[in-house]
């Protein structure tokens, strides 16, 4: 596998969030352009005024037009806004939400085109960016538009420190959520996940836990018939397929018993469901993982704090995290794909030339190692 230095996109999100800080933190560590070529997708000016607010150490970028031009262990900024624009820190501002989309855009199509190799997007706020140029619920869905190609299914999948959360619905309001856990949509989350486990994470026969739906998974029946009747078949048939998935587990005491851990990743049927808890255990190592697109997306856990922005408080640990998982995510990619690449054709050996050669060759390295072993 060829050795290279792998480009790192990184949106700032929304500038009057902790984007910015997270980011400085992070780069601050002259270790990271060491081990691949950061490219933030922001302003130099707005880095400056962030650094200057915290009195952070210095970070310095190479400013370029493009991303062809990083090529050297440095800290690249590609600006994507305007010098009018200025950070208020807290504040949700269409003019903030504008300047998140215009970093995404451009981090996308490059992503996209191959000029960066993996992407990790600061947090935006969905508020201030939605519009009629954004009218997605999130990253996950955007960059589905984006990347998918009209046919690649995005899967969110919260990771870290073994624990690897995959969601059926992902942004929908709770009062959607039941009709849109079908049985169909459970099995083909199943399988997607089973993928991304293998391809993403290099995990062998990985074994998923797929919680209910309704509490006690139902009661068989006495509190709802959805477990039962689409969960649990969805399950059956992923398993006849030689998926190892297991459940339907309710969650309260999946994750209170610690159950968790025996398993490769737990597929949650919703939002909240999957991800409280997983927030709870990983603190600040958890990293929000875009799987089944061409392209790998990482993103911290975490929202943009507008509560403590500019304040000096945030920490880059889970940005940190997101840029190490999305370099593995993309070696392992790659692994997967050099393994999977022209499999042997299979050889008729008993037969013609090549096989007749092969056994006179076979018989000749018997007589030799017969030679040796009566020599000694």
């Amino acid at each position: 596998m060829e050795n290279k230095k792998i480009k790192v996109g990184i949106t700032h999100g929304d500038i009057n969030g902790i984007g910015y800080e997270i980011i400085l933190k992070t780069l601050e560590d002259p270790r990271i352009a060491e081990i691949c070529t950061p490219i933030v997708y922001g302003s130099a000016k707005i880095a400056s005024a962030y650094r200057k607010m915290m009195e952070l150490p210095e970070v310095k970028f190479t400013q370029i037009e493009n991303a062809s031009q990083a090529d050297g262990e440095h800290n690249y900024m590609i600006n994507v806004v305007g010098e009018s624009v200025v950070p208020e820190p807290g504040q949700c501002t269409p003019a903030a939400g504008a300047a998140a989309l215009a970093a995404l855009e451009r981090a996308a199509a490059d992503l996209r085109d191959g000029a960066i190799d993996v992407l990790v997007t600061c947090p935006i706020s969905k508020d201030a960016i939605h519009s009629d140029e954004f009218a997605f619920p999130g990253h996950t869905e955007f960059l589905e538009a984006r990347l998918g190609e009209g046919s690649a299914k995005a899967m969110m999948i919260m990771a870290g420190q073994g624990l690897r959360v995959a969601l059926v619905t992902i942004h929908d309001s709770l009062a959607a959520v039941a009709g849109k856990v079908t049985k169909e949509a459970v099995a083909d989350s199943i399988m997607r996940f089973n993928r991304s486990l293998i391809a993403d994470f290099g995990i062998h026969s990985p074994r998923i836990a797929v919680l209910s739906l309704n509490p006690h998974a139902g009661d068989n029946g006495v509190i709802g018939t959805e477990d039962n009747e689409i969960i649990a078949p969805a399950i059956a048939e992923a398993y006849k397929k030689k998926v190892f998935a297991f459940g339907p587990y309710p969650a309260d005491g999946f994750f209170g018993s610690g159950a968790y851990r025996k398993f490769d990743g737990v597929l949650a049927m919703y939002h909240d469901q999957g991800l409280i808890p997983f927030k709870l255990l990983m603190s600040e190592q958890g990293v929000n993982f875009t799987a089944g697109l061409p392209a790998v997306r990482t993103s911290p856990d975490h929202g943009t704090a507008f509560d403590i922005a500019g304040k000096g408080q945030a920490d880059p640990q889970s940005l940190r995290e997101a840029i190490y998982m999305a370099l593995d995510i993309y070696r392992n990619r790659r692994r997967e794909a050099e393994a999977t690449a022209n499999p042997l054709r299979k050889q008729n050996f008993d037969r013609g030339e090549r096989g007749g050669e092969l056994r006179i060759k076979n018989l000749k390295l018997r007589i030799k190692n017969y030679s040796v072993l009566r020599t000694n």
